[in-house]
């Protein structure tokens, strides 16, 4: 198969990233002929109608036989704890290619659960996928998958699966991102300003943040080092919260979810 000839693409399980990976494949689809077909498991029945209506080229499957006999390259991304049941009976053609997006199970685990000789390709995408913003960690590299990331914001193919798990710990650390902003909020809100003007400006700051990562000649530590003023505002929050013991903390829980990533490829 051609790298840049997919033209039908499954995905079972509509969740929030079932989602995200179909508003990028349509929204602001370039070329000539448009965005790929999308057939989609009726798993996550609201989601996949609201899809299948906002967008000509998506259709809601009556199961997930048919998602996979429909398409060339198919997105698992059930829960884990739901995989036996969702893909009980499944049967996948040799010619297929699996993108396997379930957190915590490796590629062995799919393929017996699958029984198939079809290429399985593991991959991290992230919300901004909707966005073609996405850079999407694939293991292992394969032409056509990496390809199909690259057209939603990047592909960053790693070499094996204790790889993998060290990017799909990272990932855990967004909410906690998230949860920082919501603490600053609170902190304001609690020396007297209104809630409203407090998240608005949490969102400026630091959606500014967000662009200056877009400058890759500089490293992360180059960028935090051009950020502050010698003994400055951000200099003393910086050395006085994120302490030694702060960063062992932080390290331990990734340490943490590494070694649970990893035995998880074992378990049932």
């Amino acid at each position: 198969m051609e790298a840049d000839a997919v033209k039908r693409i499954g995905i079972i399980g509509v969740g929030e990233i079932g989602r995200a990976i179909v508003m990028g494949l349509c929204d602001g689809a370039e070329g000539a002929d448009g965005p790929p077909e999308v057939f989609l498991s009726p798993r996550g029945a609201r989601t996949a109608a609201e899809l299948s209506e906002r967008y000509e080229n998506v259709r809601v499957c009556a199961d997930n036989q048919q998602v996979v006999d429909r398409s060339e390259i198919v997105l698992i991304a059930v829960r884990r704890q739901d995989r036996h049941e969702a893909l009980a009976g499944l049967r996948v053609a040799d010619d297929k290619i699996v993108v396997n997006v379930m957190a915590g199970v490796g590629n062995d685990d799919l393929r017996r659960t699958l029984a198939t000789d079809a290429p399985l390709v593991r991959a991290i995408p992230l919300p901004a996928i909707r966005e073609r913003r996405s850079v999407t960690v694939t293991c292992p590299s394969h032409p056509v998958v990496d390809s199909l990331f690259e057209d939603l914001g990047g592909a960053l193919p790693v070499a094996d699966e204790a790889a993998f798990n060290v990017f799909s710990a990272l990932t855990g650390t967004l909410t906690t991102h998230y949860a920082y902003l919501a603490a600053l909020t609170s902190w304001a809100v609690g020396h007297g300003i209104a809630p409203d003007d407090a998240d608005h400006y949490i969102r400026g700051l630091f959606q500014g943040v967000g662009r200056s990562l877009s400058d890759e000649t500089r490293s992360l530590h180059q960028l935090a080092a051009d950020h502050e003023t010698p003994n400055g505002s951000n200099e003393r929050i910086r050395t006085t919260w994120f302490t030694p013991a702060n960063s062992e903390a932080l390290n331990k829980a990734l340490d943490d979810l590494l070694d649970l990533l990893s035995d998880l490829r074992g378990r049932p």
